[in-house]
């Protein structure tokens, strides 16, 4: 579900905030917007992904997986990945800036299900972590290519309140995205990780007793830093003529790549990949 929701997102957020400018394109454009109130939008996704079987791995499987993305009285809100994200700043629908400020909720679920690769399988599972956090970001439309393409830069940041990992995640993201036509949009985006001590110790270290569980060799990070790095790739295709409504279906891919000492660790470098390759192919529908 990450996998899609990380790709659909990035392209399905653009079309809220580029609403306006795609308006621009719209040879029988409805009235501008003046009331946030009345920019209520709702998109939701269905379909499935290829993603790694834990974070590191170097096997991919198939997933169902969903996002759901939109708009209620002029506030934005959408997932990434198992966040929620909600824009406390509403949104005017105006061309130009907008500016995003708002919290997160968000559930991290690696290593809590089965794991196929029986050595890591060996080291146990890891509780379902739950985060709270927020985001501030800024968007603008009108960068490049025409009046109608957008750039998004966002810093997110969340923080484990269970106990699971007790350290923070911090993600700077930016996203470009141009809307060829009313139907037809393309997106880019790159972000990062950089956690916290705590974070590394949980999912990239192995103990002492977990060698002697699962044969991986002792390892232990105990500083912070950047964790990955990705990039993405989306395509959406409306089906009913306008991005704005009715059936859609989108596809893109996403290449992750382990940094520094998560790279290192050998449930990555002994038994799993670097490179971590995600795709994702569905069904929007917006409301």
């Amino acid at each position: 579900m990450r996998a899609f929701s990380l790709i659909l997102t990035a392209a399905t957020a653009a079309v809220a905030v580029a609403t306006p400018a795609l308006a621009q394109t719209d040879p029988n454009p409805s009235p501008p917007i003046t009331n946030p109130a009345d920019n209520n939008r709702i998109t939701v996704a269905v379909g499935v992904a290829s993603l790694p079987d834990y974070e590191g791995a170097d096997s991919n499987s198939f997933t169902p997986a969903g996002a759901v993305i939109g708009t209620v009285r002029g506030h934005d809100f959408f997932t990434r990945g198992t966040q929620l994200y909600v824009n406390l700043i509403p949104n005017t629908g105006n061309v130009g800036i907008n500016y995003e400020l708002g919290v997160i909720g968000a559930v991290r679920t690696d290593r809590t299900g089965k794991v196929d690769n029986r050595q890591v399988r060996a080291l146990g599972k890891i509780d379902t972590a739950y985060e709270v956090g927020g985001y501030v970001g800024i968007g603008k439309t009108g960068v490049i290519t025409s009046d109608y393409d957008t750039l998004t830069a966002r810093v997110a940041y969340v923080h484990d309140v269970s106990g699971t990992y007790d350290s923070y995640v911090i993600t700077p993201q930016v996203n470009y995205t141009t809307p060829l036509s009313v139907r037809t949009l393309v997106s880019l985006g790159v972000a990062a990780d950089y956690v916290g001590k705590g974070y590394g110790r949980t999912y990239s270290s192995v103990t002492p007793i977990g060698t002697l569980a699962s044969g991986l060799r002792t390892y232990d990070i105990d500083d912070s830093g950047f964790r990955r790095v990705n990039a993405s790739f989306f395509v959406l295709q409306s089906l009913s003529g306008d991005l704005r409504h009715g059936f859609g279906i989108g596809a893109g891919v996403l290449y992750g790549r382990m940094l520094g000492k998560y790279k290192d660790s050998p449930i990555v470098a002994d038994v799993g990949s670097a490179d971590q390759w995600m795709g994702a192919a569905g069904l929007t529908y917006t409301f």
